[in-house]
């Protein structure tokens, strides 16, 4: 079967939330029997967004095979339950490394290389075969920016000839827009839109569906209007108003019977009516939470809180799972320090230290896990997170005060968390990490093995430090215990105080995998113990 292809552009302003709309369309179509896939094509000319600041971009997803990608693929499998790849993200930076690569190897045989149609052809490559190798019946993909960008013209143009090789049937375009309300004349104005489509248009592309972000419900004359001013038919503008969550979204769509109109324009059956029985029972139990816990997320990025997007959203999910609404208080590790930080946190029922890379903020990191492992606080650390943790129980347990990451401090001579050995030698930052999904090997009646219920997970990686097996022994004799480990090489995945409520760190980002239908266990149990230590202060 030839997939059937659904591009998903924005207009007016950006952080409209194409991703999310992208990810509930296919959320909806995938309930009702389809096989589907999202990409997202991003204009930036970064390879990936690997090296990017997350102030810039916000949070590096990573793939099971080891993609450093946009946030929105987080969304996708947040919603669709199926992981993505390296496919599934195809950044500017990307397309033309590639056809550069090709045009030194003499792949164009002495032509002039032009953004029309070698760049083109390229994007139009990468979109085909994400549907063809991976043998969905209906490919999405999203595109970044906003339309009118510069940036974004060769991805458009790139649309607008797949629409022409394409059937009609087998292809269409769906505009997200803007319906500012403006307060002093109390009304929706449409002419934003109005503007947005004519863009589309000036590129030679013609909407088939408008999904319109509004503050209030769009009147049936409203939809008229849009309709013929946007060359489109009344029942293909969509409303799509606030709602409390994003999770809330594939219903509301649902509601606007937007995937009906996909299908009736893509001329396939609508199947069956969608079961969204399990979507339904998470949105009941996170909307009515018998508890409230208060979660401080400690980090060096928290004034964006998109730069952990995936840790926010698998709270959500344990949190539906305990029946609990979880209050995330983000505290800057940089302000946190020995003579204020049980001020800072000790109104808290959970602390989780956060990943990141350099040593900014450093000591307030570890000054915060002093404090949960002195104050038995449910404690739960992630990536810098975990090595922070060891590097604390060094110094104020073992008795190693000098001890440190070799990632701040080269000379120390306690180097109880240690480059990998096969990176010493590298000095470019992009690519250079351990990235992906490795297996860990859990040690029984751990938190980690009652917590997941089984010996052998597999988990993703972003990081380039671990924890140096040459000082396991010490750590294990003074209570800090190696749970779980690497098969292959034997390095440490997760450290835990076993004389603790909770207390557990991971060198993975468990986050990754949380999703609305398989909370991540870690994040559950952390969760449990967090109501637990919430119930027993009252």
């Amino acid at each position: 079967m030839t997939p059937k292809y659904i591009f998903v552009t924005g207009g007016v302003t950006s952080s409209l939330g194409k991703g999310i709309i992208a990810a509930s369309l296919a959320k909806l179509l995938q309930a009702r029997g389809y096989k589907v896939t999202i990409q997202k094509l991003d204009p930036y000319i970064n390879v990936d967004p690997g090296t990017l600041n997350p102030y810039e971009h916000g949070e590096c997803y990573v793939t099971e095979d080891g993609a450093e990608t946009d946030l929105d693929l987080g969304h996708y499998e947040r919603f669709l339950n199926h992981p993505t790849s390296q496919a599934n993200n195809v950044t500017t930076g990307r397309i033309y490394q590639h056809v550069i690569n090709r045009e030194r190897e003499g792949a164009f045989l002495g032509k002039t290389v032009q953004v029309i149609p070698h760049i083109t052809d390229e994007i139009k490559r990468r979109i085909k075969l994400l549907g063809e190798t991976g043998n969905y019946e209906i490919v999405i993909t999203e595109i970044g920016g906003t339309v009118g960008d510069i940036e974004s013209l060769p991805y458009i143009e790139s649309v607008r000839q797949l629409l022409w090789e394409l059937k009609d049937e087998d292809a269409l375009v769906i505009h997200l827009t803007l319906l500012p309300y403006l307060s002093s004349s109390n009304e929706l104005k449409t002419k934003p839109t109005q503007h947005s489509v004519k863009l589309l248009l000036e590129s030679g592309v013609q909407p088939d569906i408008l999904v319109c972000r509004t503050e209030h419900a769009i009147t049936k004359e409203m939809r008229k209007k849009i309709a013929l001013f946007c060359n489109v038919d009344a029942n293909s503008v969509i409303e799509a108003l606030d709602v409390p969550t994003i999770y809330d979204v594939p219903l509301m769509m649902l509601k606007e019977k937007l995937d009906k109109t996909v299908l009736s324009k893509l001329k396939l059956s609508a199947k069956n009516e969608p079961d969204l029985e399990s979507w339904k029972n998470f949105l009941t139990r996170h909307k009515n939470p018998k508890n409230e816990i208060r979660i401080g997320l400690i980090g060096k990025y928290v004034e964006l809180p998109d730069a952990y997007k995936s840790i926010i959203e698998a709270f959500i999910h344990a949190g539906a799972s305990n029946e609990a609404r979880v209050r995330v208080q983000y505290i800057h590790s940089e302000l946190i320090a020995d003579d204020n930080v049980a001020q800072k946190l000790g109104d808290l029922d959970g602390i989780l230290v956060a990943p990141g890379f350099g040593d900014r903020g450093i000591e307030g990191k570890i000054t915060a896990i002093k404090y949960a492992r002195e104050h038995n606080v449910p404690f739960f650390g992630i990536c810098l997170g975990m090595q922070m943790a060891v590097i604390e129980f060094a110094r104020n347990v073992i008795g190693w005060k000098d001890a440190h990451s070799t990632e701040m401090n080269a000379k120390t001579k306690h180097p109880v968390i240690d480059m990998m050995s096969d990176q010493k030698n590298i000095t470019k930052k992009g690519g250079t990490m351990r990235l992906g999904s490795y297996v860990c090997e859990l040690s029984k009646n751990s938190i980690a093995y009652k917590a997941y219920d089984k010996s052998k997970v597999n988990e993703r990686h972003r990081h380039r430090y671990e924890f140096n097996p040459k000082f396991q022994a010490e750590f294990e004799a003074n209570g800090l215990h190696i749970t779980g480990i690497n098969p292959e090489t034997k390095l440490a995945e997760i450290v835990e105080l076993k004389d603790h409520p909770y207390f557990i760190g991971v060198q993975f980002h468990p986050e990754y995998k949380s999703t609305v239908l398989n909370p991540h266990p870690l994040f559950v149990r952390f969760l449990k113990a967090a109501v637990a230590f919430n119930l027993s202060s009252k």
